[in-house]
């Protein structure tokens, strides 16, 4: 099984953290639309006629697109690619554009299920993120999607928020389990180099909460997940049993996917290939039948430096029997000891023959996976 990711570039205002790629112009928005599907076209082979079990609509907020633009993009990728007869078909969107009318428009071009950037249940956190929609239509464009048809849902939340309190976080968690979606991505603020927030910072006119303030919120996000029977399957994402994301899922399971798109990235186990953060050089570059993209070969250590980021990440963890037959008993034995103070020290625990993260050992994966990681040869 494989899946297929498509990037729309489009957004009706700058979020203040976000370095995503996009546009706030939809002047080539018809152009964009035609690229998406040549690139499907002349991409097609790229996964080897694997069935598509997923495909992936992110951006960008992809709820801008129309139902006959979804119908044409969904259309091109069923004329080259075999679709799984239960296949997940996600979008992300904004809430303010998930009126009742848009939730049966998105249903009739082939949408199963949502995921919504609701990010906050507070309008004073929205405003100061620059989010389109207030906390009440948040909440509206949930009942709306629910009483629509749309039962797969999930939600993202923010913590690390300017100004936000431990009270503030433990509501938007009571609302959001309240609201009773099936999934929820919950992530905690990154500041990245090109965004408003970055420049905020640096003028000191926000402030960020200390570390020790982010991680008491990590912890109440687990266990309050845990109340409320949500499984952690991998460090910001929570769901209801049964009910992960299956693209993304994919992507942790080291499955192939194609990404159509500026900025997209595509898989296939061999290589990764980079589309170009550009609209129009993409556009051009599509038309001129010469598409602007970088691709990286994989080395050994890439393969296995990503099969521990991303599977340590995850509540099926790291398998020294993978790493044994995939890269031989040298890098496994390895493995093996540097793990071993991490099994000591109660951050990592075994778990079905895979050696997996504590909830304590979450608070420090990232420092975990880097120690793992095998250093690239001079």
């Amino acid at each position: 099984m494989a899946g297929v990711y498509i990037h729309i570039p489009f957004c009706k205002k700058a979020c203040h953290y976000c370095d995503f790629h996009f546009s706030t112009s939809l002047q080539n928005k018809e152009l964009m639309m035609d690229a998406i599907c040549r690139e499907i076209d002349a991409r097609k082979g790229y996964l080897e006629n694997k069935k598509l079990s997923t495909i992936y609509f992110g951006g960008g907020t992809p709820s801008l697109l129309s139902q006959d633009e979804l119908k044409k993009i969904i259309g091109e990728i069923k004329g080259h690619f075999e679709i799984a007869y239960d296949a997940e078909i996600t979008l992300e969107a904004n809430p303010d554009d998930l009126t009742k009318g848009k939730i049966k428009e998105l249903i009739g071009a082939g949408i199963n299920r949502l995921s919504i950037g609701v990010q906050s249940f507070f309008d004073e956190d929205l405003e100061r993120m620059n989010r389109s929609h207030d906390a009440k239509q948040a909440i509206q464009a949930v009942e709306n999607a629910q009483s629509g048809g749309i039962n797969n849902i999930s939600i993202d939340l923010i913590y690390g928020l300017p100004n936000l309190t431990l009270d503030k976080w433990k509501s938007n968690l009571e609302q959001a389990f309240k609201l009773n979606v099936s999934h929820l991505s919950a992530y905690c603020l990154t500041i990245e180099e090109k965004t408003a927030f970055n420049h905020f910072l640096k003028k000191g006119k926000i402030t960020l909460p200390k570390e020790p303030e982010t991680i008491e919120q990590f912890e109440l996000l687990m266990s309050e997940a845990e109340k409320h029977n949500f499984i952690h399957y991998e460090i910001s994402n929570f769901c209801k049993e049964g009910m992960q994301s299956r693209h993304n899922s994919s992507y942790w399971s080291g499955e192939h996917y194609l990404g159509i798109g500026p900025s997209a990235h595509s898989y296939n186990g061999v290589s990764r290939q980079f589309n170009v953060a550009n609209n129009m050089k993409y556009i051009k570059g599509i038309e001129a039948v010469s598409p602007d993209f970088e691709m990286e070969i994989l080395t050994e250590e890439n393969k296995y430096n990503e099969y521990i980021m991303t599977r340590l990440r995850t509540m099926w963890g790291v398998s020294p029997d993978i790493i044994l037959d995939s890269f031989g008993k040298e890098t496994c034995d390895s493995f093996l000891v540097v793990a071993e103070p991490y099994i000591i020290s109660g951050n990592l625990q075994w778990k079905q023959d895979c050696l997996v993260l504590t909830k304590s050992g979450k608070l420090l994966a990232d420092k975990i996976a880097s120690d793992l990681f095998i250093a690239p040869n001079p």
